[in-house]
């Protein structure tokens, strides 16, 4: 399209669905947008890296004052399309083929499907999920248990449809387009907008999208050109694409009228994205000893710096008329013991109570079980499809509110906790598995990342854990001690023939490194790639994508 002629080269083993989803004309409008958008990325990427460095020089994050006109000015974003108006629950998984129909089916008013913290980027992952949504996106979808032959199908009344692609920050190895890795946000979304946003838009429906890991306005209008463009390559008029932003990062919670704003044609609204947003606190301001959080366990949302939070999402996005989504209840429902069941149900009704009480227009899930439960919540206290009449004019947030420090012990029961769930959640994770039950909880990507960024951040500094400092000989010990508590709760078998040794040495090394680690998933994706069949000896070209 742009005079290149490289063709784009297709590593790794081939997939089942490959000839459908990884067909010349898909691949030819990723090419197309990662040609136009790479550069942008990786200078918006440098400028992340230049932030974060002001930050561990001691600058604080604080709202901008080139951007305050736009904060006083009154505007709206586009009006909210009669079909995610009521959005009161939310249900979030990967893109397996069983998952997207139980999910669809589960009662909940929309499903987001996520390429991003539930799936571990496999290729065969990726590019089968894409063929599942396809199916999902047309109505079509099912599937047949190969070991129970039970048949799922989708139901007469199923939840809308939002797809998530991956951060900015992660690149897709499979595919390279001039002999350049594709950025993942670019691949995930363009497959699914190539391949569905006509059908969706035929059945009277939109392509829907979640926005992950944004730090700026700046990324914001990259997605918005990048809508504009995808937009405009299918003949589909703008504003057909919508997107909720996850306010999941520091920097983002002092930017939401301008992440709004710079994608007002677009937008859904925002969501907060609370597991990631703790531990994009530590990485932004843990190399600084005044920002040492306690156990992970007492950090909640009515602690002050959260709440402030959660409170201005509401503020600023009723503001503008978007939605604003609160947060993950990660517990799965119990079985066979009904007092620990009871008791996991109890703190669901009340975050969700809170969300209600505080004035958003719905929540998360993670698991169909808890969509009843948390509809429940939202139905008694919510009258009408959102709170968009909410407008939480008594919320007066400043930049202080949002960096306050919860106080609070750190205890060894809190470390070796830690430590057994990022090590878990990492060896499931080089397996191909990216979302994962641990101890009642339904985990992803986001509680590996505070579980590894904390531990950093005790031995970085040394804190007394129980009254003795936590230096790395300590944590080395700690780690060992913690695999063999694991090895007996896990059984040699499963030691045997999983990735545990791979887990525990990654999860060390994120954890006794000098400097605090980006993203885990970039080191893990190494290892994945490494452990996977993917060869050079594997490249297949696809002359016919070539632009």
């Amino acid at each position: 399209m742009h005079g290149m002629s490289s063709p784009v080269a297709i590593l790794g083993s081939r997939t089942p669905s490959q000839s459908d989803v990884l067909t010349p004309e898909a691949l030819q409008f990723v090419a197309d947008l990662t040609r136009a958008f790479r550069g942008r990325i990786d200078a918006l990427l440098a400028r992340r890296r230049e932030r974060s460095a002001r930050f561990l020089a001691g600058e604080r994050p604080d709202f901008l004052e080139e951007t305050a006109e736009l904060r006083n000015d009154d505007w709206s974003v586009a009006a909210i399309p009669d079909d995610i108006q009521d959005r009161r629950v939310e249900i979030t998984g990967p893109v397996d083929r069983k998952m997207i129909i139980n999910a669809l089916n589960s009662g909940a008013n929309v499903f987001m499907a996520d390429f991003e913290d539930a799936t571990s980027p496999t290729f065969a992952n990726l590019v089968e999920g894409q063929k599942n949504l396809a199916d999902a996106a047309r109505g079509s979808i099912g599937y047949v248990d190969p070991t129970s032959g039970k048949s799922y199908t989708l139901g007469e009344r199923t939840a809308v449809l939002f797809v998530r692609p991956r951060g900015l920050h992660l690149p897709e190895r499979h595919v390279l387009v001039d002999g350049e890795p594709v950025p993942g946000s670019l691949f995930d979304f363009g497959l699914y907008f190539f391949h569905n946003a006509r059908a969706l838009v035929e059945r009277g429906k939109r392509p829907y999208f979640y926005l992950p890991k944004l730090e700026s306005h700046l990324e914001a209008r990259l997605w918005n050109d990048v809508f504009l463009r995808a937009q405009a390559e299918l003949d589909l008029p703008p504003g057909t694409i919508r997107a909720t932003v996850l306010v999941e990062t520091l920097p983002a919670a002092f930017e939401m009228d301008e992440i709004l704003y710079e994608l007002r044609e677009h937008s859904a609204g925002l969501n907060c994205g609370r597991w990631d947003y703790i531990f994009s606190f530590i990485k932004k301001l843990g190399a600084d000893p005044a920002f040492i959080l306690p156990d992970r366990g007492l950090i909640t949302m009515d602690r002050p710096f959260l709440k402030a939070y959660t409170d201005l999402v509401v503020k600023t996005c009723h503001r503008r008329g978007a939605h604003a989504m609160g947060g993950m209840a990660a517990q799965i429902p119990i079985k066979g013991d009904e007092e620990r069941s009871r008791a996991a149900l109890d703190k669901v009704r009340a975050d969700k109570l809170r969300e209600v009480h505080a004035g958003h227009d719905g929540t998360w899930v993670a698991h169909p079980g808890l969509v009843p439960i948390a509809r429940a919540m939202f139905d008694a206290h919510m009258d009408g499809p959102n709170q968009l009449h909410v407008k939480r004019e008594d919320v007066d947030v400043h930049a202080g509110d949002l960096l306050r420090v919860p106080d609070g012990p750190r205890t060894e029961a809190g470390l070796r906790h830690n430590i057994k769930v990022g090590i878990l959640y990492i060896e499931a994770w080089l397996r191909g598995v990216g979302c994962v039950p641990l101890y009642d909880l339904m985990e992803d990507a986001a509680t590996a990342e505070i579980c590894r960024a904390q531990v950093w951040q005790w031995q970085h500094h040394g804190v007394s854990v129980e009254g003795a400092p936590l230096d790395p000989k300590r944590l080395v010990r700690t780690i060992e001690e913690t695999m063999e508590e694991l090895a007996k709760e896990r059984g040699a078998e499963a030691f045997a023939h999983g990735r545990f040794d791979e887990a525990r040495e990654l999860f060390t090394t994120l954890a006794t490194s000098d400097e605090l680690e980006e993203f885990l998933t970039l080191p893990a994706y190494e290892r994945l790639l490494a452990l996977s069949s993917t060869s050079a000896g594997d490249t297949k070209k696809a002359p016919e994508a070539a632009a």
